[in-house]
């Protein structure tokens, strides 16, 4: 080209090219470089940071952590909200603070935390309708989010605090390794976004995750033993950790939700069963009560059992999908509790209809047509017999969804006390409104047994409160499992400590003043000892729920948190 043509158009078809190449997207200029084998300056991040194969069998993905880089900064937060696209306030991965050692050495590490994609997860097994899965090739605990009904038992499964409950969505969610990009041999993004390279991917051995754990170790101070779900993750450090070595947030008082629906299904549904168990009783032990006022009984109870069954509904964040709650029949309480309560609200059904059946029959004569095949009458017996039975099973089922949590508070023989004290207080203590009502309506024979059930509620209640006074002052000392419940239940629940006791001396007060006076004067006052006594247990339940120490990761103490003193 002649150097008068270069002076009138001095850009050459190079030029355009390279400013043309200025104009690509970052995706685009990514693509031109791998093609043209001029590998950027990221290439780490997928080829030192996660492994080159895939794992074999018997293996699977595992987040490693080098404390010694991890410096706190949240970077892998950040990539990992806006990668997953999360809602404000939501996190599949945080970090946390781990303190300890003498004033003149202390210690003092930030940590990286995220699911541990366990060998054995608590939130797989206790899922009612299936909606994880474990990945026989790579071992990733995988949440589906179609299948998910928003129970968020898994919440309460997971000793790590990892599945998230979104109000939005209705369902839960959490990590997932970013499985979409190791399948294609790209880092999570956590990982390639750690500026000190703290977080890695291996490959480890699934049958070493169970034996090289010692029964009390975990992953972490301040972390649950790691012999429940055996998580996947290591933490290695070149530092000595202290003994004394604590989470930040160790000591903090954090009231956890109150799960309000599952509140009012537990109180119904054992109340019910109370009834139910009444009901039974009069029909095997005084035919001639039950004819009276059985009937009413079991009409009661039937009532709460379902008012009960349809507020646990309000938990769920997909009403619609609880029909598939019996997949998780094989591992998880949340089913087995849904299948009792199914067939012990169908059997209850019957056993009313057994009872009330000389009334159906005068009101509706064309329904005698049934005894020509079999007389609802004579299945009294066996359908309250099998109502108790079911009662029992689906109350034990309630209660070990709450203990094979693995939480202090709601351990099995401390569950099994408030459960089957609220089966057999408000059992009895509407029983006995039931019947103070009846001989106000002219039955001299319930009319009679009103005062015994009254005195019978009376000692239950007794019982119960000198059980929980006694818990409370040997939880109040230093070193019981359920001292920071209680803390909790003091420090930020007085008021409700405080009305508990009142109820109780109201419930107890009207319950005398209901076995003194006969007539309709009685069965008022019956009738507020049960109002009572019902709201008291309602706290009770209120407690169990909030008080509870929820385990989880190190976090870091807030200006809002309560610490224990």
């Amino acid at each position: 080209m002649s150097a008068s043509l270069l002076q009138e158009n001095p850009r050459t078809l190079i030029d355009e090219l390279l400013e043309e190449q200025q104009r690509l997207t970052p995706v685009e200029r990514f693509s031109n470089r791998k093609d043209l084998g001029a590998l950027p300056a990221q290439a780490k991040y997928y080829r030192d940071l996660i492994p080159l194969s895939k794992p074999a069998a018997g293996e699977q993905y595992a987040f490693a952590v080098d404390m010694d880089r991890c410096t706190g900064c949240k970077a892998c937060v950040t990539a990992c909200h806006s990668l997953n696209g999360l809602d404000e306030g939501e996190a599949w991965r945080d970090t946390g603070l781990i303190l300890g050692g003498p004033e003149t050495a202390p210690y003092q590490q930030t940590v990286t935390t995220a699911c541990h994609h366990c060998a054995e997860p608590g939130c797989l097994e206790g899922c009612p309708v299936r909606a994880y899965e474990k990945d026989s090739e790579t071992g990733i605990v995988r949440h589906l989010d179609d299948q998910c009904i928003g129970c968020q038992y898994c919440v309460l499964k997971c000793p790590y605090d990892v599945p998230k409950y979104s109000k939005v969505r209705g369902i839960v969610r959490k990590c997932d390794m970013c499985h979409s990009r190791l399948s294609v041999s790209e880092a999570p993004a956590c990982v390639q976004a750690c500026p000190s390279e703290a977080i890695t991917i291996r490959i480890v051995d699934r049958a070493g995750l169970a034996s090289d754990l010692r029964p009390e170790s975990a992953l972490l101070p301040g972390a649950f033993r790691s012999s429940y779900t055996k998580p996947s993750t290591t933490y290695t450090t070149r530092q000595a950790i202290p003994v004394d070595a604590r989470a930040s947030d160790s000591g903090v008082l954090r009231l956890e939700p109150a799960h309000w629906p599952l509140v009012w299904m537990l109180i119904l549904t054992q109340m019910a069963t109370g009834l139910f168990v009444t009901a039974a009783l009069l029909a095997a032990m005084n035919p001639a009560v039950f004819a009276e006022i059985g009937g009413a009984v079991a009409v009661i109870a039937f009532v709460a059992l379902n008012a009960g069954l349809g507020s646990s509904t309000l938990h769920l964040g997909r009403p619609l999908g609880a029909w598939r709650a019996f997949l998780g029949l094989r591992t998880s309480w949340m089913s087995r509790e849904i299948l009792a309560f199914g067939v012990f609200a169908m059997v209850a059904g019957g056993f009313c209809m057994s009872a009330l059946w000389g009334r159906i029959g005068s009101i509706l004569p064309q329904l005698r047509i049934v005894e020509q095949v079999l007389d609802p009458a004579s299945l009294l017996l066996p359908a309250g017999f099998l109502t108790v039975v079911l009662g029992g099973v689906s109350v034990f089922c309630s209660g070990m969804i709450y203990v094979d949590t693995h939480r202090a508070l709601w351990r099995a023989k401390n569950t099994a006390v408030r459960f089957g004290g609220a089966l057999a207080l408000l059992g009895a203590s509407a029983t006995a409104v039931i019947f103070a009502w009846g001989g106000v309506l002219g039955n001299e024979q319930t009319a009679r047994l009103a005062p015994l059930l009254g005195a019978v509620t009376m000692l239950i209640r007794t019982v119960l409160f000198a059980l929980d006074f006694r818990w409370l002052q040997q939880a109040g000392e230093i070193g019981h499992p359920d001292h920071t419940s209680v803390r909790m239940a003091f420090g930020l629940c007085g008021g409700s400590i405080r009305a508990r006791r009142v109820l109780f001396v109201g419930s107890t007060a009207f319950g005398l003043l209901g076995i003194m006076n006969p007539g309709w004067v009685g069965a008022i006052f019956a009738t507020l000892s049960l109002l009572m006594t019902f709201g008291s247990q309602v706290i009770e339940r209120y407690l169990y729920f909030t008080t509870v120490v929820a385990y989880r990761m190190p976090g870091f103490l807030t200006p809002a948190a309560h610490p224990v003193r």
